[in-house]
């Protein structure tokens, strides 16, 4: 009998250790611009190249750690991935700055 729907035979979805490195710089990565803010340490301007900076640094990380881009059978799946995800945080981050900047009351 075969086995079709073992994830395990052929894929390697990284270990505890990755996870749990991943998920710590996750976090401070998310802790690092709440301070900032809060806090009011740097001027409006400076604040959102923080924010910008610590957001691609968390999509890397996200990338690398939790959606193991490295690893695949095929690289050209890993780049449509990779594009189609800067897409997205493209998106996002011009959309919310779009309304940090123009909502006024």
């Amino acid at each position: 009998m075969t086995q079709h729907g073992n994830h395990g035979d052929h894929h390697n979805h990284g270990s505890l250790k990755s996870y749990v490195i991943g998920f710590i710089l996750s976090i401070v990565l998310t802790i690092i611009p709440i301070v900032l803010v809060m806090n009011n340490m740097l001027d409006k301007g400076t604040t959102v190249i923080w924010i910008l900076v610590m957001a691609v640094l968390q999509f890397v990380i996200q990338l690398f750690f939790f959606m193991h881009v490295r690893e695949g059978e095929k690289p050209r799946y890993n780049v449509q991935t990779l594009v189609l995800g800067l897409v997205i945080v493209f998106t996002i981050i011009a959309g919310s700055i779009w309304i940090m900047m123009f909502n006024k009351y």
